[in-house]
């Protein structure tokens, strides 16, 4: 495949920005990477061949910033401009302001953004072609009261949901009338911080469906294929964990029938490049989700089966190519796992954001195994981005295969400095219930039991401490026989005699409120900023009870009491900045 662009802009940052640019470099296109003042040294710059600076320190300040980008976009005179996915990926005004200069979005065209964007007339649209979505309204929320009487009508749970957002992000699941107002106000608040915008839709809540997903691609010469599915069911908290090609178990005409719905979405919206039609698939039968208008993070395990580079293949539609296959020619061979590599605490079930500077990361290799980072050692995940360190995808001759693969690779991964979801990705891969396919979206929170999995031990993880280690000679017996051995232990260990001084074993840092302890103390276990105070001075509170809302990398995060009583003080208003173990509230 020719290169397409003689340059571009990668508007985004992390994995998906190493990602593009170095498809980008086997293409012969010259890269440009644009960053924040916290990204100013990060991997996507250090590989691209050009960087501007976008200034701020947030993505409202730096990635969210329309002017800053298009400036960066004039001075460096890219051709094209690809988004990535997140940030402005599903922008329509972006993409617009983009190709109004003349400069190609490497991406559906504006008028598609704005159907498929709003979840709403994107039902209306599935709908024109004869795909039927889960059961729900048309109509932006202005209420709770349209949320309880939703809910009175279909039955409990309701899902509040983003209108132009994904990826669960500004999703909410209302159990009873009692928690509409309080689930409403959070979606809206985390659409609004995610996506720049706060309308909200509503849909019937299904209890037990996975999360099935087409991989479409489309040209611009009325062409449209699509690449097998994917199953997304292994989430937490809307977000998800583990993704898997093709759909294990899916009957197959389901799959077909899935395959088919998903080209008549793109056709009827007039879709162009690369998209994504998701999927609930319970009982038999499959609801319309919503069509993700980008490349999606978990697009590597249809790579992997397919043998198709989907990055190369948006720049060759862009440029006005057409498709060099038909859906005849596509074949899947094999079977493919990835795994979502978070920043995260899973201890307990929490998954709490472990902001932080990575000490050290050795990352799996050996046949099959495939690694997407954004990071290396010595980089920092801050609070004010997604914590997404990087992706480890495994393929396998079948299921089986690449799940074992994917275990040993996980096992094989080395990172300190900041906890990470592995431990709960070994969990979900070594359940019975994963190798049976009986896992649905809401598994991960309902079944798994992570109450094993503790928090890290930063001296366990890096070793008793930081010296240089030096070689002891010593002399051992087993069983009455003597051996001169030769040990390499901290440079100020002694060995045998016990001799010299030894530094003290670092130990975990406090959780605060998450540690429990019933001090009264309510602590915030992690760095981010208070976006709500729930409760007032005076409030009689039980175990348990919400205090404030904590927003860290993109997560809201309840920080409870951990003690019953009465509220005698709050630290904090919303909108402050604290850090991990920072007190925020006194219960007496």
């Amino acid at each position: 495949m020719q290169a397409p662009f003689k340059s571009v802009l990668v508007a985004n940052r992390g994995e998906i920005a190493v990602r593009v640019i170095r498809a980008c470099q086997e293409l012969g296109i010259e890269t440009i990477a644009v960053y924040s003042e916290l990204d100013r040294n990060a991997l996507h710059v250090r590989l691209a061949d050009h960087a501007f600076a976008l200034g701020g320190q947030t993505a409202a300040e730096s990635y969210l910033n329309t002017e800053a980008i298009l400036d960066a976009i004039e001075k460096s005179g890219a051709e094209a401009v690809h988004p990535g996915y997140g940030f402005f990926s599903e922008n329509a005004d972006f993409a617009r302001a983009i190709t109004e200069r003349g400069v190609t979005f490497v991406g559906p065209p504006p008028e598609a953004i704005e159907v498929m964007g709003d979840k709403i007339s994107a039902r209306d649209a599935a709908e024109k072609v004869g795909v039927s979505g889960v059961p729900g309204i048309t109509e932006f929320l202005t209420g709770p009261d349209e949320v309880v009487a939703f809910g009175t009508d279909h039955g409990w749970p309701v899902a509040i949901k983003a209108a132009f957002g994904g990826g669960g992000r500004g999703m909410k699941v209302v159990n009873s009338p009692e928690e509409a107002p309080e689930a409403l106000e959070a979606a809206q608040r985390e659409s609004l911080a995610y996506f720049g915008r706060d309308e909200c839709y509503l849909e019937r809540y299904l209890t037990k469906p996975r999360h099935i997903e087409i991989q479409v691609l489309c040209d611009q010469h009325g062409n449209a294929v699509h690449l097998s599915q994917r199953d997304c069911s292994a989430q937490r908290r809307h977000q998800k964990l583990i993704e898997e090609a093709p759909a294990p178990g899916l009957p197959a005409d389901i799959a077909t029938a899935m395959g088919e719905a998903a080209v008549a979405v793109a056709k009827g919206s007039n879709y162009t490049n690369a998209g994504t039609v998701e999927f609930l698939y319970e009982n038999g039968e499959f609801f319309y989700l919503e069509m993700n208008t980008r490349l999606q993070v978990e697009h590597p395990v249809t790579e992997l089966i397919t043998g198709l580079d989907l990055v190369a293949l948006q720049l060759h539609v862009a440029a006005g190519g057409e498709l060099p296959f038909t859906q005849e020619d596509v074949t899947v061979t094999g079977h493919a796992i990835e795994v979502r590599i978070n920043a995260e605490d899973p201890a307990g079930g929490a998954f709490l954001p472990s902001p932080g500077p990575i000490e050290t990361l050795r990352v799996p290799s050996g046949f099959g195994v495939r690694w997407d980072g954004g990071y290396e050692a010595g980089d920092e995940i801050s609070q004010y981005y997604d914590n997404l360190v990087g992706k480890l995808v495994c393929h396998g001759k079948d299921r089986e295969t690449a799940i074992a693969r994917t275990l040993r690779a996980l096992r094989e991964f080395e990172i300190t400095g900041v906890a990470t979801t592995i431990p709960a990705d070994i969990a979900i891969l070594d359940h019975p219930d994963f190798a049976a396919v009986e896992h649905s979206t809401k598994w991960v929170e309902d079944v798994l039991d992570l109450s094993e999995v503790a928090a890290p031990d930063p001296a366990a993880a890096s070793g008793e401490d930081d010296e240089p280690k030096v070689r002891r000679d010593t002399v051992v017996e087993v069983n009455g026989k003597r051996f001169d051995v030769a040990l390499w232990v901290p440079e100020s260990a002694g060995v045998a005699s016990g001799s010299g001084p030894k530094k003290p074993r670092r130990r975990a840092a406090s959780s605060g409120a998450g540690s429990g302890g019933g001090s009264g103390q309510v602590a915030v276990p992690m760095q981010g900023t208070i976006v709500k105070v729930v409760v007032e001075v005076g409030a009689e509170v039980e175990v348990g009870d919400t205090i404030v809302v904590l927003e860290a990398m993109k997560m809201e995060n309840n920080v409870a009491a951990d003690k019953a009583g009465t509220v005698t003080e709050i630290k904090v208003e919303a909108g402050d900045a604290v850090g991990g173990g920072d007190i925020v509230a006194v219960i007496s």
